[in-house]
C-alpha cells in the first residue's frame, strides 16, 4: 500500500527538557548523603551496640518469633470474622445489619491501644462467669476468668477484633465491586444467597480485596508493638526496648535493632503482596500482548486499504 501524497507528514516530536528535575534529584541525593554521614559519625547511635544485638538470640527466637505469631494468628481470625461481618452488613436481614454496624462502630471508633488495655483488664473486670438462668435463676456452672489471664491470648483477641472491623469494610467494598448480575444469575440457578456469595461473588471480589488486605497485614505487623498495653512484653519491640534496653541503658541502638527487623519482615511481606496481586489480577490487565497489537495493526491497515 503506497502512502497517499495528500497525507500530512509525520510530526517530529521533540521531548521537553526538565532541568529542574535534575536539580531536585541532586539536592535530594546531597541531603540523603549528609544524613547518612551524620548518622554514621554520631556516637549517640551506638553502632557497636547495634551490631552486637542485631542477631541476638532473644531478639530473634523470642521477640521476632512472637511478633510473627501475633501477626499471623490475629490476621487469620480477623479475615475470617471480617468475611462474616461483611456478609452480615450486606444481608437483607435487618438484625444482622444492625449487629454488624454496631460492631464496626465500636471497634473502628476507639483506639486499638485502649482496646488492648481493656482486654488486659478483662480478668480483673470479670473474675468469674456463671452459666444458668439469668437474674434470679439457679447457676449450672461457674468458672474463673483468671485462667484466661494469658497475655499472649488476650493480645491476639484484642488485635483480631480490632482488625476484623477494618477487614469487614475491605471485604464489603470488594463484594460491592462485583456486578449484581452475578448474584442474580447464581440465585437463578438455584443457589441460596449465602452459597452464591461464597461460590460466585467472593472469588471475583478477591481482586479488589487482596491489595488493601496486604497493607493491613503489614500494618498489623507494626501494630503488634502496642501489645505492651495488655501487657505482653515478649514481642519484638518489648524484648528490644524493655528487656534489653532497660537493662543496658541503651535505648537508641536497641530501637534501631527492632526497626531493622520490622523493616526486613515488612519488605518480605511487600514482595509476597506483589506476587499475590499479580496472581489475582490475571485476565484484568488492560495491556495488549504482542499478538493482539499485531492483529490490531493488520485490522487497521485492512480498513485503510479499503478506503
Amino acid at each position: 500500500m503506497t502512502p497517499d501524497a495528500s497525507s500530512p507528514s509525520a510530526i517530529d516530536a521533540v521531548p521537553l527538557r526538565h532541568p529542574w528535575r535534575w536539580v531536585a534529584a541532586i539536592v535530594i541525593v546531597v541531603l540523603v548523603a549528609l544524613f547518612l554521614y551524620g548518622a554514621a559519625t554520631n556516637d549517640a547511635y551506638r553502632w557497636s551496640v547495634y551490631r552486637e544485638y542485631l542477631f541476638d538470640e532473644r531478639v530473634l527466637t523470642v521477640g521476632l518469633f512472637n511478633t510473627l505469631q501475633l501477626t499471623v494468628y490475629s490476621m487469620v481470625i480477623a479475615i475470617a470474622l471480617g468475611v462474616v461481618l461483611a456478609v452480615m452488613r450486606l444481608s437483607p436481614n435487618p438484625v444482622f445489619k444492625a449487629v454488624s454496624w454496631v460492631f464496626l462502630w465500636i471497634f473502628r471508633g476507639t483506639p486499638v491501644y485502649v482496646q488492648l488495655v481493656f482486654w488486659g483488664l478483662i480478668p480483673v473486670i470479670y473474675q468469674t462467669i456463671q452459666i444458668g438462668i439469668p437474674f434470679t435463676g439457679p447457676t449450672f456452672a461457674e468458672f474463673s476468668v483468671q485462667v484466661l489471664a494469658i497475655p499472649f491470648l488476650l493480645a491476639v483477641i484484642g488485635l483480631a477484633l480490632n482488625e476484623s472491623a477494618y477487614m469487614a469494610e475491605i471485604i464489603r467494598a470488594g463484594i460491592s465491586s462485583v456486578p449484581e448480575g452475578q448474584l442474580e444469575a447464581s440465585t437463578a440457578l438455584g443457589m441460596s444467597w449465602g452459597l452464591a456469595m461464597w461460590r460466585t461473588v467472593l472469588p471475583q471480589a478477591m481482586r479488589v480485596i487482596i491489595p488493601p488486605t496486604g497493607n493491613e497485614v503489614i500494618s498489623m505487623l507494626k501494630t503488634t508493638s502496642l501489645v505492651t498495653g495488655v501487657p505482653f512484653t515478649l514481642d519484638l519491640y518489648g524484648i528490644a526496648s524493655r528487656e534489653i534496653a532497660s537493662r543496658i541503658y541503651e535505648p537508641v541502638p536497641l530501637l534501631m535493632v527492632a526497626a531493622t527487623w520490622y523493616l526486613v519482615v515488612t519488605s518480605i511481606l511487600m514482595v509476597g503482596q506483589f506476587y499475590l496481586e499479580r496472581y489475582f489480577s490475571r485476565g484484568a490487565s488492560r495491556k495488549l500482548t504482542g499478538k493482539q497489537l499485531e492483529a490490531l495493526a493488520k485490522a487497521q491497515m485492512g480498513d485503510g486499504s479499503g478506503v
